[in-house]
C-alpha cells in the first residue's frame, strides 16, 4: 500500500514571481464509494452488504443532524467533525448576525490513532506507473 505523488513545478507559494521549484502534490487514484465501503464492512462482519450500506446512510444522516445542532461529532480515536465559518466583518457587535456568515465549512480534526496510521505512509511517484519493465 502506498500514497501515490505527482512531481510538479510551480511559483513558491504565496510569492507568485519567484523562481519556479518542484513539489510532490498528492495523486488521487481512485475513490472508494459508500457501497464499497459497505461490501468491506459486510466482508469482516456478521453484517450483510446492505445492512452495513444502511448502517452507514444512517450514521451519514446523525451526523449531519448533530453538526445543524450545534454539536462536534467524535469518532472514536479516528477523530472528529465540527463546524466552522467565513463571515463578514462588522465595526459593532450588534452589526454581526446570522446574516453575516457568508460560508459554512467542515472541519475535519485527525485523533490519535488516525494520525499514527497516517504518520506510517509510504509514498510512490505515479511514474513508476507509467513505466514499461523491459
Amino acid at each position: 500500500m502506498a500514497v501515490f505523488f505527482n512531481k510538479v513545478r510551480r511559483p513558491m507559494p504565496g510569492k507568485p514571481t519567484s523562481d519556479w521549484k518542484w513539489y510532490a502534490i498528492i495523486r488521487i487514484i481512485g475513490q472508494l464509494t459508500e457501497k464499497a465501503a459497505a461490501r468491506l464492512i459486510a466482508d469482516e462482519t456478521t453484517l450483510n452488504a446492505k445492512e452495513a450500506e444502511m448502517a452507514l446512510s444512517l450514521y451519514q444522516k446523525i451526523l449531519i443532524n448533530a453538526l445543524l445542532n450545534g454539536q462536534s461529532v467524535q469518532l472514536g480515536d479516528w477523530g472528529s467533525f465540527h463546524l466552522t465559518c467565513h463571515s463578514a466583518a462588522h465595526d459593532t457587535r450588534e452589526e454581526v448576525t446570522g446574516r453575516s456568515i457568508e460560508k459554512l465549512n467542515i472541519r475535519f480534526t485527525p485523533g490519535k490513532a488516525l494520525k499514527e496510521a497516517i504518520a506510517k505512509a509510504t509514498f510512490t511517484s505515479t511514474d513508476s506507473l507509467t513505466e514499461t519493465k523491459g
